[in-house]
């Protein structure tokens, strides 16, 4: 890959700028570019493409991202000592890499694609990477701004996004990705690929959204999963009686002795229904 753009090793960019991870960022940089370029890759044909990349870090995804053929990448970072390398990436890049410093958690990111339908790519940090899939997948309206997903999560949450009804990781993750979005596991990355290398494997998923998905108020179906699974353990009757209980699920054709890992997306959809 620094054969391909010139720039410099990503361990010397990040001696030179002192960018030591930060735990309470959830940073954890991914130093080895064939990496950086399968997932590129893994967003398929980027020829031309409007880019928006969440924690980019010192910019290893980032030179993946233009190198392969993107057209413009739009990367949003929170920590301010990773500006001075971006910057670098931007002007080997002319025009082609707008930087964005602020909170993820706080970015209008609709705005930001100004019309272009846009592929989000990123390595999601750790700490975020849950609430904003569950914000991108809550999106209004729908079809949403962006083409596809594919980010990097820990392999433990990747499995509960791609979870069927009935297995241990089925969750809310695995309903509100199921309902709108195809979801599939692209590969697993080792942890002694990230510097410092954190205590589990990551995965790298693959999202496309679904045209039609069922019809469903995406706010209803959010109270719902959040009510199911916050007591997965308990029959649905009692964990979803302040939303209506036995008189919700029999109204909705659902044994209220059931568990919420046993409905599958399109019952969830009829419960949300009936609530709203």
């Amino acid at each position: 890959m620094a054969a391909i753009d010139g720039l410099p090793p990503l361990r010397d960019v990040i001696a030179r700028y002192g960018l030591n991870a930060k735990k309470t960022l959830g940073q954890n940089f991914l130093l080895d570019l064939n990496l950086t370029q399968k997932i590129a890759r893994a967003a398929g044909n980027l020829d031309g493409a409007v880019i928006l990349e969440v924690g980019p870090g010192p910019g290893g995804l980032t030179r993946a991202l233009l190198a392969c053929g993107a057209r413009k990448v739009i990367a949003v970072e929170r920590d301010a000592r990773c500006m001075p390398a971006l910057q670098e990436i931007a002007g080997h890049y002319p025009q082609r890499l707008q930087i964005v410093e602020g909170d993820a958690l706080e970015v209008d990111f609709a705005a930001l694609a100004a019309g272009d339908t846009i592929k989000i790519v990123a390595n999601l940090p750790y700490n975020i990477g849950t609430p904003l899939l569950v914000s991108w997948l809550l999106t209004e309206p729908w079809p949403p701004y962006f083409a596809s997903l594919t980010l990097m999560f820990q392999k433990e949450v990747a499995q509960r996004i791609v979870a069927r009804p009935g297995t241990s990781a089925y969750g809310r993750l695995s309903v509100l990705a199921g309902w709108r979005m195809e979801a599939e596991l692209v590969f697993d990355v080792p942890r002694q690929a990230f510097t410092p290398p954190p205590k589990v494997t990551s995965s790298v998923v693959h999202l496309t959204p679904r045209e039609t998905p069922l019809a469903c108020a995406a706010s209803s179906l959010a109270k719902v999963t959040q009510a199911a699974f916050g007591q997965r353990r308990k029959m649905l009757r009692q964990s979803l009686k302040a939303l209506g209980g036995e008189g919700l699920l029999v109204g909705a054709g659902i044994d209220p002795q059931r568990r919420a890992e046993t409905l599958s997306v399109e019952e969830f959809c009829r419960l949300a229904q009936a609530v709203y």
